[in-house]
C-alpha cells in the first residue's frame, strides 16, 4: 500500500499557492494525501501607500473567503491565513515569520513542502522562502523530507537571470485535464487577482505554461518546480 502523504504548501499571497502548485495539489489529493495550505500575507494592504487593517477590514474578510472557495475547488484539506503585511513581510523579523513557519510545520508534520522559490522578484515571496528554508532544516528526527519550490507567474520570471539565480526547474509532476481543470476553476475564483492576456497572470498564460512544462517532460500539462531537498530513505 503506498504511503499517504502529508504536504504543507506554504505561499506568501492567496492565490499565489494556485498559480504555482493548484494542480498538483489536486493530484496530492487524488492520490489520498493530505495538503494543508498556509498564507503568510494578506494581499490587500500594499495596494494603499500607508497599510490600514481597519479600512481594509471589509476586503481582508471577503479575500479570506474567496481563499476558502479557491481550495475548496482543488480539495485542500486546510487553508490558514495568518495576515502579515502585503508586500511589507521585510518589516518584520525575519525570526518572526520562521516562527510561525515552525508552528505550522509543528502542527501537521509534513513530509513535503512547497513553497516559493528564493531568487523571485516579489520580497514576500523571498522572505516566506528564507523562512521555509531555515524552519526545515534537516535535523534529526525531522519528518521533511523534500522541498519544492514552485514558479509564480508575474514573480519568478521578472527576476533579470543576471539579478540573481534564474528558475531552472529539475522537478516536473505531470497533470492530467480534470487537475487542471480544478487549478483553472480555483484562479477564476480569485477573479480579481487575473488580469486580461497576455499578462502572466491570464488564464491563457497559466494555460500555455502549463502545456510548455508538460511538453518539456512528454506530457499535456505538468508544474514545473526546483527541488531544493529530497531525502530517500
Amino acid at each position: 500500500m503506498t504511503k499517504r502523504n502529508i504536504v504543507c504548501v506554504i505561499a506568501a499571497h492567496p492565490d499565489d499557492e494556485i498559480l504555482g502548485c493548484g494542480g498538483t495539489i489536486a493530484k496530492h489529493i487524488d492520490n489520498g494525501d493530505e495538503v494543508h495550505v498556509t498564507i503568510m500575507a494578506e494581499g490587500v494592504t500594499s495596494r494603499k501607500e500607508q497599510r490600514s487593517y481597519e479600512k481594509d477590514k471589509l476586503l481582508l474578510e471577503e479575500l479570506k473567503v474567496t481563499a476558502q472557495e479557491a481550495n475548496n475547488c482543488i480539495g485542500s484539506t486546510s487553508v490558514r491565513l495568518f495576515d502579515l503585511p502585503d508586500n511589507r513581510m521585510d518589516s518584520l523579523e525575519l525570526l518572526d515569520v520562521i516562527k510561525l513557519v515552525e508552528k505550522v510545520i509543528a502542527e501537521f508534520n509534513p513530509n513535503i513542502i512547497y513553497t516559493h522559490f528564493g531568487s523571485d522578484v516579489n520580497i514576500d515571496h523571498q522572505l516566506t522562502y528564507d523562512a521555509v528554508v531555515t524552519a526545515c532544516r534537516p535535523t534529526p528526527n525531522q519528518a521533511i523530507r523534500t522541498v519544492l519550490c514552485f514558479e509564480t507567474p508575474s514573480s519568478t520570471e521578472w527576476q533579470p537571470s543576471s539579478s540573481r539565480i534564474p528558475f531552472a526547474p529539475n522537478w516536473f509532476i505531470s497533470l492530467n485535464e480534470e487537475q487542471m481543470r480544478k487549478k483553472m476553476a480555483a484562479l477564476d475564483v480569485y477573479h480579481s487577482e487575473m488580469r486580461n492576456f497576455p499578462h502572466p497572470r491570464s488564464f491563457k498564460a497559466i494555460e500555455a505554461l502549463a502545456q510548455w512544462r508538460g511538453a518539456s517532460v512528454g506530457t499535456t500539462y505538468a508544474e514545473a518546480f526546483v527541488l531544493a531537498r529530497n531525502i530517500v530513505d
